[in-house]
């Protein structure tokens, strides 16, 4: 019997969906523009708002949204679903970006993203 291939979860900061593999990104901000929720965690909201130098409150009311399991807060998306941190080519909040965004493709991934994503595998040596 075979199985579909996993796509992970975003909320997934454990498990490597390809072993021996590790892609790089290369800022392509192709991810950035997928539709769904972006999960933003309680430190990455202070994070966040502390990189962006405003109130938390400020942060959440103008940059978040529920998510739609309405578990917790979810970055907004413009009208064309690319995240509201993207600006002029890149992330506004690249230093700080929640741990969904920096777990993409190694942690979590979608169906077709090898389609339009630039990131390069490199191969990752056995651990000894």
């Amino acid at each position: 019997m075979t199985f579909p291939l996993s796509h992970g979860s975003p909320g997934n900061d454990q498990t490597v969906l390809e072993p021996g593999v590790h892609y790089v990104c290369q800022r392509c901000n192709a991810c950035c523009k997928w539709p769904g929720d972006v999960r933003v965690s309680e430190g990455e909201i202070a994070a966040i708002a502390d990189f962006l130098e405003m109130p938390e409150g400020d942060f959440i009311s103008g940059f978040t949204r529920l998510r739609t399991n309405r578990t917790g807060l979810s970055l907004l998306e413009k009208d064309n679903h690319e995240c509201i941190m993207l600006e002029n080519g890149g992330c506004r909040i690249h230093p700080v970006k929640p741990s969904q965004c920096a777990g993409f493709p190694n942690k979590w991934n979608f169906p077709g993203w090898r389609d339009i994503c630039e990131a390069i595998p490199v191969p990752v040596p056995p651990k000894t």
